[in-house]
C-alpha cells in the first residue's frame, strides 16, 4: 500500500505546508539519502476545501496547556512536518524517519516532555510502522507561544 493509501485508510489529512518563519531552508539534503527537516510548530492552517478548521493552542505545558492538549499539539506539529516533507521530497520517497527532536514549551516544574512528544511519534508509527529515535526537551519559550515544535532527519529510498 502506498503512503497516501495508508493516510486515507487512517483518515490522516495533511495541512498545506506551513510557510517559512525566517531565513532558513525547510528541507536540506545531506549525505546520499538523508534530509534534515527544519522545525515545524503546532499551529495548523488547513485549506478551506478540507472543511477542517484551523487549530491553534497557545501556552506552556504545566501551566495553560494539559498533557492531552500537548499531545495534540505534537500531532499537529508532525502533520506540518509531514506536509513539508511531502512538498519537498514526496512522502512516497521516504524510507523512514531516522530521528525527531521535539521541543516542548514548558513551565519550570513540568517534566513530562516525552509523554507530550508521543503525540507526534504516534503519527509516524501509524504511517510508517516504527518510531524513530527521539529526544524531547523542555524550552522556556517557542515561536508564537506554540506549545510544541518538531524537527526531523528523514532517510529517502
Amino acid at each position: 500500500m502506498s503512503i497516501y493509501e495508508v493516510m486515507k485508510e487512517k483518515n490522516i489529512i495533511l495541512p498545506p505546508a506551513p510557510p517559512k518563519g525566517g531565513l532558513y531552508t525547510q528541507a536540506m539534503p545531506f549525505g546520499e539519502k538523508l534530509v534534515y527537516i527544519s522545525g515545524c510548530g503546532s499551529d495548523i492552517k488547513y485549506a478551506e476545501e478540507t472543511g477542517i478548521p484551523a487549530q491553534a493552542i497557545k501556552g506552556k505545558l504545566g501551566k495553560e496547556v494539559s498533557i492531552a492538549e500537548g499531545q495534540q499539539c505534537a500531532r499537529n506539529a508532525m502533520l506540518n512536518l509531514l506536509a513539508v516533507v511531502d512538498a519537498n521530497c514526496g512522502l512516497e520517497n521516504v524510507k523512514r524517519f531516522v530521528k525527531i527532536l521535539a521541543f516542548v514549551g514548558s513551565d519550570a516544574d513540568f517534566y513530562d516532555q516525552p509523554a507530550v512528544a508521543n503525540g507526534g511519534s504516534q503519527v509516524l508509527v501509524d504511517l510508517f510502522g516504527e518510531a524513530p529515535s527521539r529526544s524531547a526537551v523542555g524550552m522556556v519559550s517557542l515561536p508564537g507561544n506554540q506549545p510544541v515544535e518538531i524537527e526531523a532527519i528523514v532517510e529517502l529510498k
